[in-house]
């Protein structure tokens, strides 16, 4: 029976599965949000609550204590200084976990993690002038590469148009 054996192994060692929730707990102070399998990020929310609990202390051993699990100078300063004081008026449930269902490659399911205090971000439609031609936005960077260089000849075309060019002697 598993009876008070509350820690969700991951399928990892121990060394391991510290690793992965302390990156993962640094990710969603860095993005606001990630997305990762159901699992992990059942996982990852208790961590990432002690840590704004830690956050919210201030204190200097409450930073050192952060810093030990999560091992990121940048992700701790950024919980101190931003995360933990959104969350002051809170007593707890800093995070939240959207089911997105299955993935497509493997059929497990999927979640995102997020603060529930993140700000909202809302992304405009980028509006275009009138007076400029309209032109498809590129799909990937080979595409915008390709679109901004001029097309080059090859050495076979230039060397013929030298050719042609050349006066004969």
């Amino acid at each position: 029976m598993r009876h008070q054996k509350k820690t969700v192994k991951l399928g990892r060692t121990a060394e391991h599965r510290k690793s992965l929730l302390a990156n993962q707990v640094c990710s969603l102070i860095e993005h606001q949000r990630i997305k990762t399998t159901l699992a992990k990020a059942k996982a990852v929310r208790p961590l990432a609550e002690k840590m704004v609990t830690l956050g919210k202390k201030g204190s200097l051993h409450a930073r050192r204590t952060a810093l030990s699990v999560l091992r990121q100078k940048d992700a701790v300063k950024k919980l101190f200084d931003d995360i933990a004081p959104r969350s002051a008026d809170r007593k707890g449930g800093y995070t939240r976990i959207v089911k997105l269902g299955a993935r497509k490659s493997d059929s497990a399911p999927v979640a995102f993690i997020e603060w529930v205090d993140a700000p909202v971000v809302v992304e405009e439609p980028v509006t275009e002038e009138i007076g400029k031609s309209k032109k498809k936005a590129p799909k990937n960077l080979a595409e915008a590469a390709a679109a901004e260089k001029p097309a080059r000849k090859s050495k076979k075309t230039a060397a013929s148009s030298e050719k042609a060019e050349k006066p004969a002697e």
